[in-house]
């Protein structure tokens, strides 16, 4: 449920800042009177507010969006709800909205979902800084210029496996040298090492279409043509160890039907694509997406 208060505080000056705290903890009675009251003594005005309550596991999800009327450091809003975190054992988050999410996307040889997230950038339809693209190939270098973000060529032809972690070992330093938040697959054909997939746990994002398991492999859709099927869709989730079976962040799918060629199914698969892996990232950046163990809340 979204709610829109009114003020908790005087009304808001021109030099006001605004915050998005989420959190999530052991559900209890009180949650949110503890979590209005801290932000209330703190001059707080709360914007937005959701919140759910996951019965199965009695835990409590919160997502505040609030401004102060005297702009203050988020660090400084940090430290004083650092008591309060802890008392009712929360994993939380307390960020200044105004600050963009710095992404990171991987590449290989199918640029349209690249090239998508790059002019939804552009255009100011999505509200993060690309400060980087690497690829393990160079097919889209002139793309990246074009869009004045540099371009890493981390080549993996025929490696082995200590040449996999030794690339993958470049991608970190180029994660820590830009400060990176968030990776995106944006269609990178590589298997990340386990190793990998625990350093950027909970920060990156993968897609795929939605025929997983049914139609494993090359030329999915052409399988998929063969068997008649009726819907095609995609899957935006979160990367782990396990191979497309992260927590999903979100889902969409498109109707067909027997008239459809293959490569038509390609189209259409590849704009859900698109949609769908956009909206995951707007929605992580805007820091909309909790995990709950394999799945997740997403307060839209």
């Amino acid at each position: 449920m979204t709610t829109r208060s009114a003020s908790m505080s005087a009304g808001a000056s021109t030099a006001s800042r605004r915050f998005i705290l989420k959190l999530s903890c052991p559900d209890q009675a009180g949650i949110v009177h503890a979590v209005t009251g801290e932000l209330l003594a703190q001059g707080g005005n709360i914007l937005t507010s959701a919140q759910h309550g996951d019965a199965d596991h009695h835990r409590f999800f919160m997502r505040i969006e609030f401004e102060c009327a005297q702009a203050r450091p988020v660090e400084a809003l940090r430290t004083v709800f650092q008591p309060l975190a802890q008392r009712l054992q929360m994993d939380w988050e307390l960020v200044d909205a105004q600050r963009k999410t710095r992404v990171l996307l991987l590449v290989s040889k199918l640029g349209h979902c690249l090239n998508d997230l790059l002019f939804r950038v552009q255009t100011g339809h999505l509200a993060i800084e690309i400060p980087a693209i690497v690829s393990n190939h160079r097919d889209f270098y002139q793309l990246a210029a074009s869009h004045d973000i540099p371009f890493h060529h981390f080549p993996l032809l025929q490696a082995s496996d200590e040449q996999k972690l030794a690339q993958e070992r470049r991608i970190q330093e180029v994660i820590e040298e830009q400060q990176i938040d968030l990776v995106v697959l944006a269609r990178y054909m590589q298997i990340l090492s386990p190793q990998m997939c625990r350093y950027l746990e909970g920060r990156a994002i993968n897609i795929h279409h939605s025929f997983l398991p049914s139609f494993k492999g090359a030329r999915p859709y052409h399988q998929a043509h063969e068997r008649g099927v009726k819907l095609i869709g995609a899957t935006a989730h979160y990367v782990t160890s396990d191979l497309d079976e992260g927590p999903i962040i979100e889902q969409d799918v498109a109707r067909i039907d027997h008239s459809m060629t293959p490569d038509q199914l390609v189209a259409i698969g590849r704009d859900v694509e698109c949609v769908t892996l956009a909206r995951a990232i707007q929605w992580h950046a805007e820091h909309r997406v909790l995990l709950n163990g394999h799945r997740t809340v997403v307060f839209r």
